[in-house]
């Protein structure tokens, strides 16, 4: 399957071994002097090693990989120990993943644990960007607007998972695709980027089915006359998802276009 994991550039890494402990799911070992992905069975591909690095040579792709596998990460999870086992369980938590959360308390009583002890205390700090909660002012450099601004949105439905590639809409149009989170980050999202564009949205993160979004893509590349495509992302590292799919789909359909890409941060500034 497609799905996203944990990439390592050889060059950049010095071995230091940081990242080693931001992996309680035990995917990193150091071996010949660099950070090595031992297994895309424990890579949950959700980037908690990336703030870990000082060196910035871990990052994330997209890229054909086995599915993440919880039992067996849990398996080498509980023979670590408790504090292990409680720095996985929070992890979960912090990215939302409560599938993977409770598939892997399941386990653990299974195995004699007590659950309570386990879970009444936090004992690591999220290190993803993406997941962090935090509060944000809005920006003091922008005047507000007066009265109703309208909407720019030139068709319908908007998510690529509704979209039909043959909609008649398509034919020489300007094509913008968004992730999900930019039109709330951005505050001038419809005057800015979307006024006589057509658009699809997706997460690349929570929406699971890459390859079909990728042939869904390719699709629309193949049918029609696309005159341009500008592609929005936010900053944080599971957004690169949207870069990777276009890319994909692109090659796929045997097209070749000039993408204009900006990237969001969660303050609403392009950087």
């Amino acid at each position: 399957m497609i799905r996203q994991i944990i990439k390592i550039d050889e060059e950049l890494c010095d071995g230091c071994g940081l990242c080693i402990p931001g992996c309680p799911e035990g995917a990193l070992q150091i071996i010949d002097g660099k950070a090595r992905l031992v297994s895309d069975l424990f890579c949950d591909g959700l980037g908690a090693c990336i703030g870990d690095c000082p060196q910035g040579a871990i990052s994330t792709e997209m890229r054909e990989a086995e599915p993440y596998n919880e039992a067996i990460v849990m398996e080498n999870i509980m023979a670590a120990g408790i504090n292990t086992i409680k720095a996985h369980l929070k992890h979960l938590l912090d990215y939302g993943e409560t599938g993977f959360y409770n598939e892997a308390i399941e386990i653990l009583k299974k195995n004699g644990y007590d659950i309570d002890e386990l879970t009444q205390e936090e004992t690591m700090a999220c290190g993803c960007s993406g997941t962090h909660a935090k509060k944000i002012e809005p920006a003091g450099n922008c005047a507000p607007v007066e009265g109703v601004v309208r909407s720019e949105l030139g068709q319908w439905p908007v998510q690529l998972a509704l979209i039909n590639p043959a909609a008649s809409y398509f034919d020489d149009a300007d094509l913008l695709i968004s992730a999900d989170c930019v039109p709330y980050a951005y505050g001038d999202f419809h005057r800015r980027f979307l006024k006589d564009k057509i658009v699809l949205t997706f997460c690349p993160k929570l929406d699971m089915d890459v390859e079909r979004y990728i042939d869904k893509l390719a699709q629309i590349f193949k049918l029609h006359n696309i005159k341009s495509v500008t592609a929005l992302r936010m900053e944080v590292p599971c957004c690169g998802g949207v870069e990777f799919i276009l890319q994909k789909a692109l090659e796929r359909a045997g097209k070749m276009h000039f993408v204009k890409i900006y990237v969001i941060d969660p303050q609403g500034n392009i950087i």
